[in-house]
């Protein structure tokens, strides 16, 4: 049966958009299901990286800062000790915070620095403590017993208040003049078409920053290594750390190469 006034045409019009939001929405579910579990799987390899080749890559950069060291210390040139240094600072850890900025920084980590945009205190003038207490005895929260109303007005209080520390004669007027017109007029309730316009509208949205979410993790260094062996992740990192393994035992090589005493 129709609801009163609607007519059939507009009924049915009604039934096929809100079979659509329930399409959608089903829809935007399983997305969502999908892009969280491509996230997870993201994250839980991207541990994996780190755990398994993180050493490796350690070592690799340890080595590679030895060897130009001995490269600088064998030959001497500028350059050479230069690249030493570049090598050198990529092992190194890094200052923190607190070292670099030599205790300047306050207790919770932010440096103190005078505000001269502080708020001063100030005393109210007579007609602007005249205007806060008939506001007050207006507006009270207390006036009211619906709970939407009391929250409206709890607002407006709120803000009385803040004008009234200010000692802002001109920001109380206007909240006087705008209690005195009342509160805003109700807007229509939208019809049900409306609304489920609106909810299409914001499935779209939602898809659309789900999606952007997806392409982001596709385009990751690890969302990319993973396109290569999706079925197999865990024989790529073994494949990887076998390539890793290798050129450490080159680099390791090339340091002892570097470092035995030279023949008679």
């Amino acid at each position: 049966m129709n609801p009163e006034g609607v007519q059939p045409e507009q009924q049915g019009a009604e039934d096929r958009l809100e079979k659509a939001v329930r399409a959608a929405e089903q829809a935007l579910i399983e997305f969502e299901i999908a892009v969280e579990t491509f996230r997870v799987e993201v994250e839980n390899f991207s541990r994996l990286h780190h755990q398994r080749l993180g050493p490796m890559y350690t070592r690799l950069d340890e080595l590679d800062a030895l060897i130009a060291e001995a490269v600088a210390a064998h030959t001497g040139e500028r350059e050479d000790i230069a690249r030493a240094w570049e090598a050198r600072a990529l092992v190194m850890p890094m200052p923190g915070v607190e070292e670099l900025f030599e205790g300047l920084l306050g207790s919770d980590g932010v440096r103190q620095v005078d505000d001269p945009q502080a708020p001063r205190r100030v005393r109210p003038g007579e007609e602007a403590r005249r205007l806060y207490r008939e506001l007050v005895r207006q507006a009270h929260p207390d006036l009211a017993q619906d709970e939407a109303e009391q929250k409206r007005r709890g607002d407006f209080i709120a803000r009385v208040n803040e004008a009234y520390g200010y000692g802002d004669e001109a920001a109380l007027r206007a909240l006087a003049e705008e209690w005195a017109a009342g509160p805003p007029a109700e807007r229509p309730a939208p019809s049900k078409a409306e609304e489920l316009y609106a909810r299409l509208e914001w499935l779209a949205e939602r898809k659309e920053a789900l999606a952007a979410v997806a392409a982001e993790l596709e385009a990751s260094a690890i969302g990319q290594m993973m396109k290569i062996a999706p079925e197999d992740p865990d024989g790529l990192l073994n494949e990887i750390a076998e390539q890793l393994l290798a050129q450490v035992a080159e680099r390791e090589r090339r340091l002892a190469e570097l470092l035995r005493p030279a023949a008679d």
